[in-house]
């Protein structure tokens, strides 16, 4: 990735802090200030529209696929995965070959194939066609991924080193206030408006055209708005040939056991939150046995969870360089999360399901979780500083887990269900609350493994740090 040219030393004075040559990458516009570059200012506003159009269809989709192709849940959830597996590798190739062929090429190549397949997607789900569909969408899976994480690689080439870790802070709140927040938030009024008419209905169907729209705004915004030229050439050093910086991640993860655990901890994180976007639809509202509830009331709990998760990633961010790296990913982000995860399925099965107060309680024990996801924002600075020479290839691997985590947290909840196919298994609750406690020994590992993280950067913080009152 492209934080390997100031990683290596290849580059000093100036540009080495900011990745490029131009001093408006260091400038002091108001959004600069807050850590947004401004020569990237609608690169960030396209990033945000195409992950919303992404994340239109995050909470209905599953149930609308097995209702329109006639196929069982578990015959979706593999559909799923297969996407999800496409994400997770286009995840890696997202920095390797934007640091090749330069960033903005490969957002090009990334948005085309999403809006291509995901046009083909919806062709295939109007004519019924199972294979078709599923074809397109396990292409589609390379899309968004390929767009948004050579963006993340456009960020820490301008970025200035005083700003970059805001900036990709920033990168993450339009990501995940695209998918799944704006995107659920939209889908509230998109399907009524498209004519509603339940699972499966056209309101749905209107709505992932509508996401096809977004999509291609986003892009529009992103590539004619962003000028600035280093994104547009090979950021990789000169010396190194097209199969050591496409290997480079895996190389690193393969010898340096910290790099392993680290990126296994990153792939844990936030694999519970898309395996919930397949189990939490049946159960609140789309399934034979639901709680009862509306799919608006779904939705609108689902973007105040993860709203909850935006508002807070800054200040975990503050509380990681105040208490501790490790620590605040420890104890917020592990332990916060499982517990989170346990409220947020049984809370809304043991109160009143009928009640406003019932479902106003489930929506706190899911903003609960949403909060405690946020503890994890501290692994972004953990990674590099577990090697300061291969800082590019950990981040590689960062992100990488990043998006391996929507095939990890899809793969659970699929490989539950087959099992549970073959021992007889029935009962839905039975077999989701399995699927939550399988997340939870997940986060049990990561317990286990985030005590190997200790790095020089945050030993003081270790031994002085304090939630509350002063710190040295």
């Amino acid at each position: 990735m492209s934080t390997s040219v100031s990683a290596r030393g290849r580059q000093s004075g100036p540009t080495a802090e900011t990745g490029v040559g131009d001093v408006s990458a260091v400038g002091n516009t108001a959004l600069d200030r807050i850590g947004i570059p401004h020569v990237l200012r609608f690169g960030f506003l396209g990033l945000l529209l195409l992950m919303t159009a992404v994340g239109i269809e995050s909470n209905f989709l599953e149930p609308h696929m097995s209702q329109v192709l006639s196929v069982s849940g578990t015959t979706v959830a593999a559909i799923v995965t297969w996407h999800n597996l496409a994400v997770a590798i286009a995840s890696y190739l997202g920095g390797a070959l934007a640091d090749l062929f330069g960033p903005k090429r490969v957002m090009v190549l990334g948005a085309a194939l999403w809006v291509a397949f995901h046009v083909l997607f919806l062709v295939a789900l109007e004519a019924g066609s199972m294979e078709l569909a599923a074809a397109a969408y396990f292409a589609r899976g390379f899309g968004f991924p390929l767009f948004a994480f050579a963006f993340i690689v456009w960020i820490a080439a301008v970025a200035p080193n005083q700003r970059r870790s805001t900036a990709i802070g920033w990168f993450y709140v339009m990501y995940t206030g695209g998918l799944p927040t704006l995107g659920s938030l939209i889908a509230i009024g998109a399907i009524p408006a498209f004519g509603g008419g339940g699972v499966g209905g056209p309101g749905e169907t209107g709505a992932l055209w509508l996401a096809t729209g977004i999509a291609v705004l986003g892009f529009l915004i992103a590539h004619f708005g962003v000028r600035e030229k280093r994104g547009t050439r090979r950021l990789a050093p000169a010396g190194e040939t097209a199969a050591q910086v496409l290997t480079a991640g895996v190389r690193l993860t393969a010898t340096n056991s910290k790099i392993l655990m680290g990126f296994l901890i990153r792939l844990i994180n936030t694999a519970p939150q898309f395996g919930m976007f397949i189990v939490l639809p049946a159960v609140m509202y789309a399934g034979e046995e639901n709680l009862g509830w509306s799919q608006s009331q779904y939705l609108s709990m689902t973007v105040a969870v993860f709203a909850t998760n935006i508002l807070v990633n800054a200040v975990f961010g503050a509380v990681g360089d105040r208490w501790g790296w490790r620590r605040t990913v420890k104890w917020f982000g592990i332990s916060g999360s499982a517990l989170g995860l346990l409220a947020w399925w049984y809370v809304p099965h043991l109160l009143p399901q009928d009640s406003t107060w019932g479902y106003l309680a489930a929506v706190v024990a899911g903003c609960l979780f949403g909060c405690m996801l946020a503890g994890f924002v501290p692994m972004g600075a953990i990674m590099p500083a577990l090697t300061p020479d291969h800082k590019g290839a950990a981040m590689a691997m960062y992100t990488t887990a990043a998006g391996g985590a929507i095939f990890l947290g899809t793969a659970v909840v699929w490989l539950v269900r087959q099992i549970s196919d073959l021992v007889g298994l029935e009962d839905a609750f039975t077999i989701n609350s399995i699927t939550v406690w399988v997340f939870v020994g997940l986060y049990g590992c990561a317990f286990l493994m985030i005590d190997r993280l200790r790095v020089v950067e945050d030993e003081d913080r270790e031994k002085h740090g304090k939630l509350f009152g002063s710190a040295r």
